[in-house]
């Protein structure tokens, strides 16, 4: 999501527009003229808002419902259909507007809890906008702008799938929504937040997302500890099928992840589009290059974990950069993820189930530095900057960090963060919901 620039009407032609034109840009959510929202945009937000709840529902409950054994495999479905519902609720009472409305530089106001204000008023000709997004109505907004919420949510239970408890981590991610990811959203996407003033670009949440998920991931496995013979014995994946079609869901949801935070339907969500595709063909291809020379194969999970790493990788730079670029990007972090998932995870000694910090953590820090240096002024009319996006990589890292820590201690305070044995063993779908995929 980028900080949208302001735009500036000649004085000259100022007097034949109409008088919305002719006043000052919002500073806060409000109600503006039916006339002033733009019917191709609102359609483009309303079709990428339905494309990245797709990348959750049902592609991560594909994707890592696929890679966990039989025995746990409609826990974490469920775990992720829970999570879109609490996220979803959340959003409403109070994360959207801790997000997306002026506060100071580290978290909003409370004026949009409980949706207040969001408005269409039919006979007064009015309806509601955020200041973010000017020309769609904010109930477009900040509905695009939950699907974010739920996906980063729903990628941290990659981390934990096979021993946290479903009660534990309900807690943990409601807790999580509010305190984590509303603020880091706030700082990086809403005009006035400190990341996005010193100029911090993240186009579509690769800090915001994908390292907040990857390190709040990483910090979990760490505190419940790895699963039960982890290193010691084979874990198969329940279908390697599922993996894929929930990593083609992904694929093709990422068009509206990327392309839809221009929030609009121009030729910047165009090249977005393009170079999203790119990015994750090349990053399948340097995942699988990757697997050729250290293991003589390629592997579906491979290929499917390769274009996920291209996408994740692309996503803060594509509104930002060329194709040459995003061919560039993708590469490297198919590379790079392939190394996290493997080298980097024996190096942590941490149980990261799906590799969330190998793929997501380090994706993003990859893409996130890389738009520092490949961001083209002649996209976005902008200057990258190797040192903010460190900045920004550095911030959201420990922030994140530090934040799941404390939450998961007061996680503690109302139940055990993971299964007994008896229930490891037998599987959490049995143990937890009283259910088990069909013979």
């Amino acid at each position: 999501m980028r900080k949208l620039p302001l735009l500036l009407v000649p004085c000259a032609l100022g007097a034949g527009l109409p008088a919305w034109a002719q006043s000052p840009p919002l500073t806060h959510p409000g109600l503006v003229p039916v006339d002033r929202i733009s019917g191709a945009d609102t359609a483009w937000m309303i079709a990428a808002t339905a494309l990245v709840l797709l990348m959750t529902l049902p592609g991560i409950a594909l994707f890592y419902g696929g890679m966990v054994r039989r025995k746990s495999v409609i826990n974490t479905m469920a775990s992720v259909m829970g999570i879109t519902a609490l996220v979803s609720v959340l959003w409403f009472a109070i994360s959207y507007s801790f997000a997306f409305t002026p506060g100071n530089g580290f978290l909003g106001g409370v004026e949009r809890a409980g949706f207040a204000g969001m408005e269409y008023l039919k006979d007064a000709g009015q309806v509601a906008v955020s200041h973010a997004a000017p020309n769609v109505p904010e109930s477009v907004y900040a509905m695009f702008q939950l699907t974010f919420a739920i996906i980063t949510a729903a990628l941290v239970m990659g981390s934990v799938v096979e021993r946290m408890k479903f009660s534990a981590l309900m807690i943990f991610i409601a807790l999580w929504s509010v305190c984590v990811y509303a603020p880091i959203a706030h700082w990086v996407w809403e005009p006035g937040g400190w990341l996005a003033s010193l100029g911090v670009l993240d186009f579509a949440g690769g800090s915001v997302v994908h390292i907040n998920a990857g390190v709040t991931g990483l910090v979990c496995a760490y505190a419940l500890g790895p699963r039960r013979g982890y290193g010691r014995e084979a874990f198969e994946p329940y279908s390697l099928a599922l993996t894929m079609c929930g990593s083609g869901l992904l694929w093709v949801g990422w068009f509206g992840f990327n392309a839809g935070s221009a929030v609009a339907a121009d030729g910047r969500a165009g090249l977005a589009m393009l170079v999203t595709h790119v990015a994750a063909a090349a990053g399948s291809l340097g995942w699988m290059a990757g697997e050729l020379v250290l293991r003589r194969r390629a592997s579906l999970l491979g290929l499917c974990s390769g274009v996920v790493a291209g996408l994740v990788a692309i996503t803060p730079a594509s509104g930002y950069v060329t194709p040459p670029a995003a061919l560039l990007i993708g590469l490297v972090a198919g590379l790079v993820c392939y190394w996290g998932a493997t080298g980097l995870k024996r190096l942590l000694r941490a149980d990261d189930s799906l590799d969330v910090f190998g793929v997501h953590a380090v994706g993003g820090i990859v893409g996130s530095l890389l738009t520092g240096v490949l961001a083209d002024k002649g996209v976005s009319g902008v200057q990258g900057s190797l040192a903010m996006q460190a900045l920004g990589v550095v911030s959201v890292f420990f922030y994140s960090a530090f934040a799941t820590m404390l939450l998961l201690a007061v996680t503690r305070l109302f139940v055990s963060l993971r299964v007994g044995d008896a229930v490891e063993a037998g599987g959490l779908d049995l143990g937890l919901h009283n259910e088990r995929i069909g013979s």
